[in-house]
């Protein structure tokens, strides 16, 4: 199965368009309301209308949810564009996470993917995207990600809820013998104005259960929401106040089977693991042993699986004797290739790529080589490192395999491709594996990986009948994770004598996330996936709206054997950096203000909403105050500023910064505050949008400020948060975020949106405090290893087992 990042069809033209033609008929739209599988949680008493809703005669409201809840919001958000059409009481509503099944394949992913610019002006670009959709019902897979749910979800939630309404409607008309028309919902009631009778949803649903379903139900009119724009409280909010959410790594016997109806639940142990330090190496030997440890099962070598590396597991009554044992454990290495591998080695690489002429050109207008001999010239080149996601929650997984099945309990944002791991993995089929799929705590990109899943279920096999919980330690989670590749661009641009831009040229360079994902978690041939090409590499540099007459954005793919993965905001999150902080040089050149720079590139109809976020950034952040200037006591700041479009959103951001003194900080600087204006188009939740702005505003200057992943010998160097520090408390800046409203009535997404302009523009405002420009992320060192723990195996994690 394929998903939205890793399904892309390249430029087409003509003859393409031809071929695609032969298959529009093949490949009608379909319906996404009845499920082929059983609704979970329904029941005599628990009645499912269609896939999506189930009410209960006791008037609750089940929203079947087909997306992973990791702190973004989706949960509530989904529930109330079903809860909007159905006109249920919200206080009623709740929600159960779906089964695996074709209604809930994620539409958008693979259409959102396309390297395709929202301006391209061929006819056959948008047939190829309505194309993808129709197709993508065969090739897709449930995935959370992409920030596309809430697009995703929008159309079949209100259908889905609008065909309920209907049917609750109809029952409600044949029971009182009145015209359906004349039966209106309104929270959670079905009311007969004229006869003043009334019933519940939870009276009707036993009537309306058998009732034809309406394919095409009325949706209501923007102007009739009660619900969509407003803010009420999240439907998981509660149970993360007191404790009781369940997250992947909180499953417990209660979660467990019963060993025999109403008995006690299987046993369930706890596995610790170890991976090659090296990154694609393993043992040199399987033959491991742990004599007479109390509480130990067994340790054995367990395979790299999906793209993961190999290593040992060990098995215990507890995951404080499994990783102690672990630590004691004598293990030989093969550290393979990749023990040649050093980061400064890989970053010579991806220069030497800049000019490789084998680059792949995404957009080209006009003639831009031509163009770069008049006028004034810039050239400057920009680097970012690898980077870690960093989930809080451990990665963890716990499984149960007795008999030819297997049970899986995951915190994952892919469902579906995890079922396939597990099967692939074990040599059984996809429907002999159940995955109940757990919160998330915290993501962002990393659970959209299988490696973790297949491995914890071969563990699990080598105690059959008995469940066994797989968690990582810290150090293992960074050594091994799949990075955010690291990225070389050069940026050529000129200006003619009006200070105009004339002139666009920029090539990057970077590893492919899609050309890694396709072969180790949808089985696509690497041959293949080689050759597919890979918006995300360039994505955010090629399909940026500024105008300019003479444009070329081209990307060189480059292949190491280093592990790569979507990180939040994938390719926007380095090309905003390379974009507007070149954007920011130009405007320098020219004399002109940075916002009116951008806003003079922005005059066409379709860059209206750019133009209008930034004009209320302006307002909002006070931007025609002095951009540098001192306080009473003599401190000084400076403000910068970026805007970047992703995922549908336009997001523009003021970054305020104050020098400081070494002894105060080593970074020289800090940020302040930061101002965000935020165009997502209708906001489902606007209190969630600001929610997801500041997340993505902390993850973002997080990364920017002092996180980098380096190599040494082909080992990360990197194992815990103090190496690759977060914003905390004390050094947040203030966050103030301003949602447009009125600029559209459907969605955009907003779960990364957030992140890609805080780095720019906090090294826009470096750049004017300091006068020195940055060209490279970090913004300041990261903190310095000491050399005793740049040991070929040095791990602090076993040292502290060993001290247990």
């Amino acid at each position: 199965m394929l998903s939205r990042r890793t399904f892309l069809i390249g430029g087409a033209g003509a003859a393409a368009a031809g071929t695609l033609a032969v298959g529009w008929a093949l490949f009608r739209p379909d319906h996404r309301l009845e499920s082929r599988t059983a609704s979970a949680g329904s029941s005599d008493t628990q009645i499912p209308l269609n896939g999506w809703v189930i009410i209960g005669t006791d008037n609750r409201v089940t929203v079947v949810m087909s997306k992973a809840e990791m702190g973004q919001g989706i949960h509530t958000g989904a529930a109330m564009l079903l809860a909007e059409e159905l006109d249920a009481d919200w206080t009623q509503v709740r929600v159960v996470q779906s089964p695996i099944d074709r209604i809930y394949i994620n539409r958008e992913n693979i259409v959102n993917g396309l390297p395709y610019r929202d301006d391209d002006p061929r006819e056959h670009v948008e047939f190829i995207r309505d194309f993808a959709r129709r197709t993508t019902r065969y090739f897709g897979s449930m995935v959370t990600g992409g920030s596309t749910s809430i697009q995703d979800l929008w159309m079949p939630m209100r259908e889905a809820g609008a065909s309920a309404r209907a049917m609750l409607c109809t029952a409600a008309a044949n029971l009182w013998g009145v015209p359906v028309e004349a039966c209106v919902a309104k929270a959670g009631v079905v009311s007969h104005a004229a006869s003043k009778r009334s019933a519940t949803f939870g009276q009707l649903v036993p009537l309306a259960r058998d009732l034809s379903q309406p394919y095409s139900p009325t949706l209501k009119t923007p102007a009739a929401y009660v619900l969509i724009g407003k803010s009420p409280k999240r439907i998981e909010g509660q149970a993360k106040l007191d404790g009781s959410l369940r997250f992947g790594i909180d499953i417990g016997p209660a979660d467990l089977p019963r060993k025999t109806e109403g008995g006690q639940p299987v046993d369930l142990l706890y596995a610790s693991v170890l991976m090659c330090p090296t990154l694609g190496g393993g043992p040199k030997s399987r033959d491991v042993s742990i004599k007479d440890v109390k509480g130990v099962h067994g340790c054995f070598v367990v395979d790299g699986y999906n793209g993961g590396t190999a290593g040992v597991a060990v098995i215990a009554d507890n995951p404080f004797i499994a990783m102690r044992a672990l630590c004691n454990l004598p293990v030989e290495w093969d550290h393979g290739e990749a023990a040649k591998l050093n980061t400064a080695d890989i970053m010579q690489t991806l220069e030497r790529a800049i000019d490789d002429t084998s680059r792949v050109t995404y957009y080209e207008a006009g003639d831009a080589d031509a163009a770069l001999k008049r006028g004034k010239v810039l050239q400057m080149r920009y680097t970012v490192p690898y980077l870690a996601h960093g989930a809080l929650e451990p990665i963890n997984c716990t499984a149960l395999v007795d008999g030819g099945h297997a049970t899986v309990w995951v915190s994952t944002q892919v469902p579906q491709a995890a079922r396939k791991a597990v099967a692939d993995a074990l040599g059984i089929g996809v429907n002999d594996v159940t995955v109940h799929q757990a919160y998330l705590g915290g993501a962002f990109g990393r659970r959209l990986e299988v490696d973790y899943v297949a491995q914890a279920a071969v563990i699990a096999a080598q105690m059959k009948g008995r469940a066994v919980q797989t968690i990582w330690s810290r150090p293992q989670d960074m050594t091994h994770d799949f990075y955010r590749p690291a990225c070389v661009a050069k940026f050529s641009g000129s200006l003619d004598a009006e200070g105009n831009l004339a002139a666009w040229h920029a090539v990057s360079a970077s590893q492919s996330v899609t050309e890694q994902v396709l072969p180790r978690t949808y089985g696509v041939p690497e041959f293949l996936a080689r050759h597919m090409p890979d918006g995300t590499m360039a994505e955010g540099g090629f399909d940026i709206p500024y105008e300019c007459p003479n444009v070329s954005v081209a990307h060189t793919r480059v292949d190491l054997p280093i592990p790569v993965g979507y990180w939040r905001s994938v390719g926007h999150s380095h090309q905003a950096f390379f974009v507007e902080g070149f954007l920011d040089e130009m405007a320098a050149a020219a004399g002109k203000d940075p916002i009116d720079f951008r806003l003079a590139l922005l005059g066409k109809p379709e860059h209206r909403r750019h133009a209008a976020v930034l004009r209320a950034l302006i307002d909002f952040a006070g931007w025609r105050q002095p951009r540098k200037w001192k306080d009473r006591s003599g401190t000084e700041f400076a403000r910068g500023m970026a805007m970047h479009v992703s995922f549908d959103s336009i997001v523009a951001q003021v970054a305020e910064v104050r020098r400081e003194t070494a002894s105060e900080g080593s970074a020289g600087f800090r940020v302040t505050r930061v101002f965000c204006v935020v165009d997502c188009g209708l906001a489902i939740h606007p209190d969630m949008v600001v929610q997801q702005m500041e997340s993505g505003i902390v993850f973002g200057l997080s990364a920017a400020l002092q996180q980098a992943v380096t190599i040494r010998n082909g080992q990360v160097e990197q194992h815990y948060f103090s190496e690759v520090p977060l914003i905390d408390i004390e050094t947040c800046p203030e966050i103030r975020t301003r949602v447009m409203t009125g600029t559209g009535n459907l969605p955009h997404g907003v779960g990364e949106a957030g992140t890609p302009p805080i780095a720019p523009a906090v090294a826009n405002a470096v750049a004017l405090l300091t006068s020195k420009r940055p060209y490279s992320l970090p913004l300041t060192a990261p903190p310095a290893l000491p050399e005793a723990e740049r040991t070929q195996e040095g791990d602090r994690w076993c040292q502290w087992c060993k001290s247990l």
